[in-house]
């Protein structure tokens, strides 16, 4: 079986694991705990750069109150009618049986864009009428359209982790896969991940293949490959992927173009999910994703190119329900190889032409 990407496999699950923004951390506690629904903001919204632990945070504070938690992704549902669907249903309700409550989480808030219909004010519809606590949690609130939404929530702000604190989370990490790292690399992992916690740890778990101990120049040589895993790698995130993040995460981790990488998922997705119902739902994936793709190099519509890496790399994790993992080496694009093997014999006439036409005095055309 492949191995879980380290983000999600040592995730912090309470507070003595939880590094970093203490104020911030202590200022959700007292908000969850003082919560009522006739008084105060009925949601909280958490902002700050990403793989600083807004999310993760959340799920602790859950836990610590015995809160049943209803998870979703704004960017995944843009529409009022979804958004009201998924989450409004919800904020409405009590938890199964009646006993106790639960806390919306809407995570990435700020991949609602203008153009989405009435997103924004099914979110403010939904705090209004919640009767259980809502937490939104995006990276960038400063846009003028989301002044509403500010107004109506209990600001958190969290800032960039030091390195300070990514080396700690780290070396738990290397304690617990017994790994020997010496300090000097895990601080400069965390240097480099600019305190970017998902990313010091993806680097961690890159440089760790076929290693027991990590040194300096370990290290280094991942940061001049710019943080780069190897493809086959990052495809077993997206094939036996386990959650949204963690198949998201893969394209991040690899110096590929979003074509090039999308033809690598479209070659091994019949190979790697051999129920027809799962097949099915990965290439309807991929061609949603095609599509995004193809109308960003037509129409230089950069802002779709999100939603072509999402179909298809969550898009393909989420669509594996049944079937059964199995050893099956991936294959490098057909049809990259044909269009290169056409490349390169396409090259070698044409310098067979050249030669022909300087010794025939002729043009290379006619040749």
């Amino acid at each position: 079986m492949p191995e879980v990407p380290w983000v999600e496999k040592y995730r912090p699950k309470s507070l003595e694991e939880y590094v970093g923004n203490n104020e911030a951390v202590e200022h959700l506690i007292r908000w969850v705990k003082d919560w009522n629904p006739s008084r105060g903001k009925k949601a909280a919204l958490l902002y700050g750069p990403p793989g600083v632990g807004k999310t993760t945070i959340v799920l602790i504070v859950a836990r610590m109150f015995n809160y049943d938690i209803v998870e979703m992704n704004a960017s995944d549902w843009r529409t009022a009618e979804k958004i009201s669907r998924v989450a409004g249903r919800a904020a409405e309700q009590g938890t199964l049986y009646g006993q106790g409550r639960r806390i919306v989480l809407i995570d990435e808030v700020d991949g609602i864009s203008d153009e989405d219909t009435g997103g924004l004010t099914a979110l403010l519809d939904i705090i209004r009428k919640s009767k259980n606590p809502v937490i939104l949690v995006a990276n960038d609130i400063w846009q003028p359209r989301f002044s509403t939404l500010r107004e109506a929530c209990e600001l958190i702000e969290f800032k960039r982790l030091t390195s300070r604190d990514v080396v700690r989370h780290l070396k738990r990490i290397c304690s617990m896969e017994g790994l020997d790292a010496d300090d000097a690399a895990l601080k400069l992992i965390a240097e480099k991940s600019e305190g970017d916690m998902r990313s010091a740890v993806n680097d961690l778990q890159a440089v760790s293949y076929g290693r027991k101990r990590i040194t300096v120049e370990d290290v280094n040589w991942l940061a001049t490959r710019n943080r780069i895993m190897p493809i086959f790698d990052a495809l077993k995130l997206v094939f036996y992927g386990k959650t949204v993040n963690g198949a998201k995460s893969a394209f991040e981790m690899v110096d590929m173009d979003p074509e090039m990488f999308f033809e690598w998922i479209y070659e091994n997705v019949p190979a790697q999910l051999n129920d027809p119902e799962d097949l099915a739902e990965a290439l309807e994936n991929l061609a949603l994703a095609n599509l995004f793709l193809t109308r960003v190099k037509q129409e230089q519509d950069w802002k779709l190119l999100s939603y072509a890496l999402e179909c298809m790399t969550a898009g393909v994790a989420m669509s594996r329900k049944y079937s059964k993992p199995k050893w099956a080496p991936f294959k490098f694009p057909s049809r990259i190889r044909f269009l290169s093997s056409f490349k390169a014999r396409r090259e070698l006439l044409n310098g067979l032409a050249a030669k022909i036409a300087s010794k025939t005095h002729a043009s290379k055309a006619k040749v």
